[in-house]
Parts: structure tokens; sequence; C-alpha cells
């Protein structure tokens, strides 16, 4: 590929991926587009890391990185993309086209800081609660009556469309972004308030989270004012807690 963009910034992250040659297709197609931030949530088998399938990524593998939570696994980053086949779901997320224009999008982010694309497992792909921790989806144009892929492909697809030159349309650059376990803390923080407050109903504990993480990550805060952010609802949280030793 000539004029290519870097995507040393870019994390691809394979969520319950189940079979050991995927992950190996997967590695191979991020070192033909110059990816190399591997990180994988609770992989099915650990016998990965052989993978004949990555052909030319072994060192990719062995450098990999596994994590137990996806809250973990992109806890450094800026950009959460999620990636969706995108048929018969409700999302509560934008959902974009992977494309030239999407790929630009995703670009702009790369400049300012670190980026995190994920990928679900193949037989259920992503959850509504791993699509908790993205700012935004992602789906590849297939044809409605065959819209499955093969995880390597997807992954080589997605890499391609973010990989190509789209310098022309760059309209400036971004400010830093508060990476993702910024907004974890004030998610967390967001639903101590809410529950002290009474705001959550007794067994609303999961689902008040889901959506105070999604009204976070929607709010894109630059770095500076997720601390800002953060601290004013510590702070609250701190009076609740005094409040109810009262």
């Amino acid at each position: 590929m000539s004029a290519s963009f870097d995507l040393a910034n870019l994390v691809v992250v394979l969520v319950r991926t189940r079979n050991p040659l995927n992950i190996g297709a997967a590695a191979r197609a991020m070192t033909n587009f110059g990816a190399s931030r591997l990180r994988l949530v609770n992989p099915y088998s650990v016998a990965f890391r052989e993978a004949h399938s990555a052909v030319g990524a072994s060192e990719l593998l062995k450098k990999s990185e596994e994590f137990t939570t996806v809250a973990e696994a992109v806890s450094d980053c800026e950009l959460v993309v999620g990636t969706t086949a995108a048929r018969n779901r409700i999302l509560q997320h934008p959902l974009h086209r992977l494309d030239h224009q999407s790929g630009a999008m995703v670009q702009k982010h790369l400049r300012a800081g670190r980026v995190a694309i994920l990928f679900g497992s193949e037989k259920i792909g992503l959850t509504n609660e791993d699509f908790s921790h993205c700012h935004a989806l992602l789906h590849i144009p297939t044809r409605a009556d065959h819209v499955s892929m093969n995880l390597g492909q997807a992954v080589a697809v997605c890499l391609y469309e973010l990989a190509r030159d789209t310098a022309a349309e760059d309209s400036g650059q971004i400010p830093e972004l508060a990476a993702a376990a910024v907004n974890e803390e004030i998610t967390t923080a967001l639903v101590e308030a809410l529950d002290r407050s009474g705001y959550i109903k007794p067994g609303g504990e999961a689902a008040c989270q889901k959506k105070a993480r999604r009204m976070v990550l929607r709010l894109q805060l630059a770095a500076e004012d997720a601390k800002v952010f953060l601290g004013m609802v510590r702070q609250i949280v701190w009076r609740l807690r005094q409040s109810g030793k009262d």
C-alpha cells in the first residue's frame, strides 16, 4: 500500500476469541498494516501464541497482552470503537459504516492519542456490556443475507480502511481526550453518588452503570475537563458519605 497512515497508536482488542487460528490471522493482518498493539480479553485458549496462521507475526503474538475485562484492556485509550454486524440489535451508540470517512475520523483521533478497536467472539460478537465501554461503533457493509465475517478477515478489512491515506480530508487536530480509565473513574463515582442519593432503584445498579458510562463517553471530555469533572463528582460523593454518617 502506498502512502499509508501510521497505526502505531492503534490498539486491537479481541474479546473472548475462541479460535487460536483467528487470533493468529488477526496478528498477521496487523503486521500487514503497521499495527503492533494486540490485547486479548479472556481468550478461549492459551495456545494462541503458537498459532500457525500468524505468518510473520510471531513476535507480535509473543508481545500481546491478556486482560480479564474490557475496562482494563482499554484503560489507557482515549477513543474506544466497537465493531458489530448491527443487524436486528437495538444500539445506544453512534453507528458508522466502515468507509473512507469513518477511517479519517479514527485517524484524526490517532493523531491525538491512543485508540482501541474492539472485535467480539466468533459466536456472539460483542455484548451490550462490551458496547458500554465504546464511544462509537463500526460495521462493515456486507450483504444483508450473509453479514457474518471471519474474525481475521474482519480485522484485516478494518485495518485496511484505517490505514488508507486520507491526508487531503484532514480538517485539523482535536484536543487530547480523557483516557478510558479516567472516564471509568467518573462513571464509578457518578453511580455511587446516584446510589447514595436514592436515585437508583433496588436491582437497577447494573443498568444504571451502563447508562452512566454511555453518557460520560458521549461527552468526549478533554483530558483537563475530565480531571475537573472527576473532582466535582468525588466532592459530591464525599459529602453524601458524610451525610450518611449523621
